[in-house]
């Protein structure tokens, strides 16, 4: 049952890689922590958030994740061959034709992600009337991550605007001692991110589509963006390696535990 209402949101799972990085045949989304796979616990996730759709873009082995989710209230997109988070999202144009409330993008490795965080996510987005709205987080160590330069202090799940998101390989020394990242979770409102979708370039080294670069593409369009910081980092880990999983098993314990559900 909903613990929110969110019925003119529709929400995007990044799910289509391959996880080269885990070491096995598996699709990284299936890789499972106490016996669920990983995107089980992000559509569980947004069940709970109440959004009036969820589509969910795939792409290695697409049909042993379909086959994985028998029934599930889900519209399948096909992103082949992956291109970028960016790409993904344009995967998705055709079914989101007309759509013009707000796009909620996650990523499918992201098994301690809260309906709680998102529904403020959305919330402070909706609120503010920014074309975008970044959810970030603090770590520890924020080594090869997005770093977020913004405006004003950061404070918890509080709106700040967004100046850009650099890229660790371009950071500069100043940008680099920033411990505010990219989480790959945003808030967008559709119809505007839509007409930036078309301008986003591949000529980069990985030749992919990135959804970060939306974010300078708004401003040079006079569009407002904007970021939230979540409260606890651990919410927003995505999974890459086998270790990962291991530790977000380790942060899922402790979370249950400090929350009483253990």
């Amino acid at each position: 049952m909903s613990e929110f209402r969110h019925p003119d949101v529709a929400a995007l799972v990044l799910a289509a890689g391959q996880g080269t990085r885990m070491k096995s045949d598996l699709p990284k989304v299936l890789h499972a922590i106490a016996g669920r796979p990983l995107l089980g616990y992000v559509l569980g996730t947004l069940e709970q958030l109440g959004v009036g759709r969820t589509l969910v873009v795939i792409g290695h082995q697409r049909e042993r994740v379909r086959a994985a989710f028998p029934g599930a209230p889900v519209e399948w997109v096909t992103q082949e061959p992956q291109r970028g988070t960016g790409h993904a999202v344009m995967m998705a144009e055709e079914a989101l034709l007309g759509f013009t409330g707000t796009l909620l993008v996650v990523c499918g490795d992201t098994p301690l992600l809260t309906a709680g965080t998102l529904h403020q996510l959305i919330e402070g987005h909706e609120q503010s009337g920014a074309a975008a709205t970044v959810l970030s987080m603090r770590l520890p160590d924020a080594t090869g991550y997005g770093r977020i330069v913004r405006s004003g202090r950061i404070v918890p799940m509080v709106a700040a605007p967004i100046l850009r998101i650099v890229e660790h390989r371009d950071a500069s020394p100043s940008e680099l001692e920033i411990d505010e990242v990219n989480s790959g979770i945003y808030a967008f409102s559709y119809p505007r991110i839509a007409r930036v979708l078309s301008h986003l370039s591949a000529h980069n080294a990985q030749g992919e589509y990135y959804l970060t670069d939306t974010i300078a593409l708004l401003a040079r369009d006079g569009e407002r963006a904007q970021v939230m910081c979540a409260g606890d980092y651990r919410e927003l880990l995505g999974i890459n390696t086998v270790e990962q999983l291991a530790e977000a098993e380790r942060a899922m314990k402790e979370l249950d535990a400090s929350e009483g559900r253990a």
